[in-house]
This record gives C-alpha cells, sequence and structure tokens, in this order.
C-alpha cells in the first residue's frame, strides 16, 4: 500500500516535470500578446494626436490663405487708384507703382509659400496613416536608411523664396550690388520658375537706376522675349521706352510706349505711358 502510493507520487512529479516547459512557453506567449496590444494602443493613440494637430494647423493655414487673398484684392484696389490718379504726379506715380509690383511680388510669394506648407501638412498626414498600418515611410531624399550618395553634394542654393525675397529686400534698400547677385544666382538656380521673369526685370531695373540705360534696354528686352506672358511684361515695356528716351532716341521711345498702350491699354503702366508721351507733345497711336 505505502509502495504503491509512493509510486502514485513519483508519476505525478514525472507528469508536472514534463508539463512544466509548456506552460512557460504558453506564459511567455501571453506576455509577447500583451506587448504587442500595448504598441498598438500607442501607436492608435499617437495617430489621434497627430490628427489632432494637423486639423489645428490646417486650420491656421486656410486663414493665412484667406488673408493673402484678401491682401490681393487690397493691392488691386490700389492699382486702381493709382491708375485714375495718373496724371496728377508722374514722377512719384513710378515711385509707388514700383513698390506696388514689389508687394505683388511678395504676395505671389507668400500664396506660394502657403501652398508647400498644405502639401509637407499632407505628406506627413500619410505618413501617420502608414505608420498605423505598419507600412514603412520612405525618407524625404529617396534614399534608404543608412544610404549614401556615394559622393559629397556640391554646396545647395539657398531655397528658392529665400533667395527671392532676400534679392527684393536689398533692392527695397537700395543695396543693388547685392540684389543684382541675388538675382542672377536666383536665375541661375531657378530660372523656370514663375518668379524668373521678375528677377530678370529687376536685373533690368538696377541698371536703370544706375544710368546704364543700354545694358537695360537689352535686359528689358530679355524679360519680353523670354517671359511674354510674366507679371513684369508691361513693366518692362514702359520701362525699355523710358530708356530709349533716356539715350536721346526719342523715336523707338515713343513707339515702344505706344506699343505699351496697344498690348496692355488698361493697365497702370498704360497710363503712366500715355502721361510720358503727353509730357514730350506726343500723341498716343489711338490719337493719331
Amino acid at each position: 500500500m505505502y509502495r504503491r502510493h509512493l509510486s502514485g507520487l513519483a508519476a505525478f512529479a514525472l507528469v508536472l516535470t514534463a508539463a512544466h516547459p509548456a506552460l512557460a512557453v504558453s506564459k511567455e506567449i501571453i506576455q509577447l500578446q500583451t506587448q504587442v496590444q500595448t504598441l498598438s494602443d500607442q501607436v492608435a493613440r499617437l495617430q489621434q494626436s497627430i490628427d489632432e494637430r494637423m486639423g489645428v494647423v490646417r486650420n491656421l493655414v486656410e486663414q493665412s490663405a484667406d488673408s493673402v487673398n484678401k491682401m490681393s484684392v487690397t493691392v488691386n484696389d490700389l492699382q486702381q487708384k493709382l491708375s485714375a490718379q495718373s496724371g496728377e504726379n508722374s514722377q512719384k506715380l513710378d515711385q509707388v507703382s514700383s513698390q506696388v509690383q514689389a508687394l505683388h511680388d511678395s504676395v505671389d510669394e507668400l500664396k506660394s509659400r502657403l501652398a508647400k506648407v498644405a502639401k509637407q501638412l499632407d505628406d506627413m498626414q500619410n505618413g501617420g496613416q502608414n505608420l498605423v498600418a505598419g507600412q514603412p515611410v520612405a525618407p524625404a531624399g529617396g534614399l534608404a536608411p543608412g544610404a549614401t550618395t556615394g559622393a559629397p553634394a556640391p554646396p545647395a542654393a539657398p531655397p528658392p523664396d529665400v533667395l527671392y525675397n532676400n534679392a527684393l529686400r536689398d533692392y527695397n534698400a537700395g543695396r543693388y550690388d547685392l540684389s543684382s547677385q541675388e538675382f542672377n544666382d536666383y536665375l541661375k538656380n531657378y530660372g523656370n520658375t514663375d518668379l524668373a521673369g521678375n528677377a530678370q526685370f529687376y536685373l533690368a531695373d538696377i541698371e536703370y537706376r544706375q544710368g546704364n540705360f543700354d545694358a537695360a534696354v537689352k535686359d528689358y528686352d530679355k524679360v519680353l522675349e523670354q517671359y511674354p506672358s510674366g507679371q513684369k511684361a508691361a513693366a518692362a515695356q514702359l520701362k525699355k521706352g523710358y530708356a530709349l528716351l533716356e539715350l536721346g532716341q526719342k523715336d523707338a521711345g515713343v513707339r515702344e510706349l505706344n506699343s505699351l498702350i496697344q498690348r496692355y491699354p488698361r493697365s497702370i503702366e498704360a497710363s503712366q505711358a500715355r502721361d510720358r508721351l503727353r509730357r514730350l507733345g506726343v500723341g498716343t497711336s489711338r490719337e493719331h
């Protein structure tokens, strides 16, 4: 009887010994599942936080875009008022017109920057969604983590908006040598952008203000030939006419101003051209 009892205990001990590894593995699996669930909950909370913050930032971007549009309307109203008063003070109008043109450039650049911010927000939000879905997010440069290009990259030019705004700021401050260098760098690196024609115009305008009228005429021609549909086409033709008059080429200057009036009859530049022709004692082409 006692021996049978000992034999039963020994058999039970063997069963427990055999079952112990299986119990340990099951416990580790449960712990691993708990950790995975915890990580999943953290990622979900992170995505929720990203979505909430993206909504706030997107709202701010939309408000900024509305403000920029209002600024654009105000600038257009100012141009119309200047056009109506062009006969009163031509010299002062030229100065104010340049300021309005610079303001237009700043508004356009601000619109472009807001569009880039909106795109970056979309990319960030898509990246957060990919993280929740378990998909790897590609780096911004298109290279895998740890990958190299094989050779050191040459010094990069400043971003187009930074370079253009710096050049425009120096132009308005009268730092023409520095501004000219910056606008040339802009054309060298970003010659196909929407603001390239503006950069070419300001290069010509710097030459005009410095009294280099021959060079100014050539560079105004570049604006008209290379960027005929750009924002500065009318202004370039007006200033080209002025430069020709400064060179004593009255007939050529008058033809240029009359051509401007025919091409852009309702523009502020056409009003300035009419006023200049009146002061020269010459009628416009419509008055002949």
